[in-house]
């Protein structure tokens, strides 16, 4: 059973960094491509960024696009979304994702397994 672990969450001020991390466990993680989501209050779950199983792709949403980056490391089974010049608006629980290497990473509504999100808290 897959299962997905966040950390790295906080209060950080606007225009400062975060780095997230997800941790995979259950299965083989080069099996999977990952995904961030976010979900602000009273907003829908949005996604941010995904990348492919060996880490080649990536994929972003347009308000993370510039400011945010997504890795893994699968040896470490964990895979990062780095924030930079964060802004009041990214102020979210900031969740996990993953699903099976053969679906697309352009895809945002085929995620298989989530954790239970980090919160992230960016004050002006």
């Amino acid at each position: 059973q897959v299962q997905l672990l966040e950390s790295g969450g906080g209060l950080v001020q606007a225009g400062g960094s975060l780095r997230l991390s997800c941790v995979f466990s259950g299965a083989t993680v080069s099996n999977y491509n990952m995904g961030w989501f976010r979900q602000a209050p009273e907003k829908e779950r949005e996604f941010v960024s995904a990348i492919s199983w060996g880490g080649a792709m990536s994929y972003y949403a347009d308000s993370a696009k510039g400011r945010f980056a997504i890795s893994r490391d699968n040896a470490k089974n964990t895979v990062y979304l780095q924030m930079n010049s964060l802004k009041p608006e990214d102020t979210a629980v900031y969740y996990c994702a993953a699903k099976p290497w053969k679906r697309s990473i352009q895809n945002n509504d085929d995620y298989d397994y989530w954790g239970q999100g980090t919160q992230v808290i960016v004050s002006s």
